[in-house]
């Protein structure tokens, strides 16, 4: 079994994270090669995002407080399983409709490993350490955005769009298989009394009503809503507007992407020194940057695949140093039910960045204007709500400290 302070324990759950943007990143550059071959337009397509999204946020509400009660490790191996399952009817979908469907329930399986890793991570960490811990994931799990569209490019080209659901499938069999093998049960203090519903109502209450929490939560969710306009928009944007080949799409989201992991690399040694609000912050700076020079570009030289990408390049680094932190504060007060934290967290998230999804998906006609709007949005609200919420978070901050 794996320990903790060690570098095998935190590969493990960033690689557990890092189902979630495998599932979406990976079969990307093959959006539109789906809607040819199913015959399905642009709006529905996107919806195979948008419902992943919706079932990645539903399953979150469920999973941390049953983890909280029953222990993280069974949890965790059950809802790979379902992911596993589902992963392989999107593989073979006949249709559209199978396809949106099958990504829905593939999502509750995968929502799973995210909300049980930072659970993890909340059981043997906290504070500034725990928002370390998260961004050391966070740089290793950078890697499977910056990776997979290159691979499902290569997939798309050579093999067609369901190789890339057959990839990912394999890659869930092998996280099942180490989570079996070597992950450790984390949780010390399990409920005796069983699940009951008016108990996960009366935990999401005590967390809601925390108001530190939902300062937190509104920066994790309103510079995540930025990213969920890119990967919505990027392929059409790219491919289809700017002439992009999928290979070429590939690159180009992976130069984007490579922001979010140096953002991780800088946070993972600037926390410890300036804490974590100083590092929210800078992220916020950064993700407002980004998506204002995205205005700019769209503007200017709306031609430019160059200037679409660079300025996302930009965002995706604010997100590295900002998202992490901001998560490690959400659930630092809540260490019997970081579970709870970890899953309101994450369905207030996803279901945010899944109607920024939609909108972007139904808006796109001829050219990046929905999708840099929604990301210019996104990063200065994140900026006016770190200004506007530093007096709660910083007494919330010396109340537990």
């Amino acid at each position: 079994m794996l320990r903790p302070d060690t570098f095998a324990l935190t590969a493990l759950l960033a690689v557990l994270t890092a189902i979630g943007p495998l599932s979406v990143d990976l079969y990307l550059p093959s959006l539109p090669e789906i809607g040819r071959v199913l015959g399905a337009g642009t709006a529905d397509v996107q919806l195979t995002i948008s419902s992943y999204l919706i079932g990645f946020a539903a399953g979150q509400i469920v999973y941390g407080p049953v983890s909280d009660l029953y222990g993280r490790r069974k949890v965790l191996l059950a809802a790979l399983v379902v992911f596993c399952l589902a992963t392989l009817a999107c593989a073979f979908a006949p249709t559209i409709e199978t396809l949106i469907a099958a990504r829905t329930v593939q999502a509750l399986g995968s929502s799973g490993a995210v909300v049980l890793a930072r659970a993890v991570v909340r059981d043997l960490y906290s504070g500034a350490r725990a928002g370390r811990e998260l961004s050391l994931m966070g740089m290793i799990m950078g890697i499977a955005p910056v990776l997979a569209p290159s691979i499902g490019s290569l997939l798309q080209t050579a093999f067609g769009w369901r190789s890339c659901f057959l990839f990912v499938f394999a890659a869930g069999v092998a996280a099942f298989y180490v989570v079996w093998r070597l992950l450790p049960e984390t949780l010390r203090h399990k409920a005796d009394d069983g699940f009951a519903w008016s108990d996960l109502l009366r935990a999401y209450g005590v967390v809601a009503r925390h108001r530190a929490f939902l300062a937190y939560l509104a920066l994790v969710s309103t510079s995540f809503a930025g990213l969920f306009a890119f990967i919505s928009g990027s392929p059409f944007v790219l491919q289809e507007f700017l002439g992009l080949t999928p290979i070429e799409f590939g690159i180009a989201f992976a130069i984007a992407s490579a922001g979010y992991v140096i953002g991780t690399m800088l946070a993972s040694q600037f926390v410890m020194r300036a804490g974590i609000d100083r590092t929210i912050g800078l992220g916020a700076l950064a993700l407002c940057a980004g998506g204002l020079a995205a205005v700019a570009t769209a503007a200017l030289v709306p031609a430019s695949a160059a200037g679409f990408v660079l300025p996302m390049t930009l965002y995706m680094m604010g997100l590295g140093l900002a998202m992490p932190q901001a998560l490690a504060g959400a659930l630092h007060p809540f260490p019997r039910n970081a579970g709870t934290a970890s899953s309101l967290v994450g369905f207030v998230q996803q279901t945010i960045a899944a109607l920024a999804g939609a909108v972007v998906g139904h808006l796109l006609a001829t050219d990046a204007w929905p999708l840099v709007a929604i990301m210019a949005l996104g990063g200065c609200l994140t900026l006016a709500i770190w200004v506007a919420t530093r007096g709660v978070r910083a007494a919330a901050s010396a109340k537990t400290s």
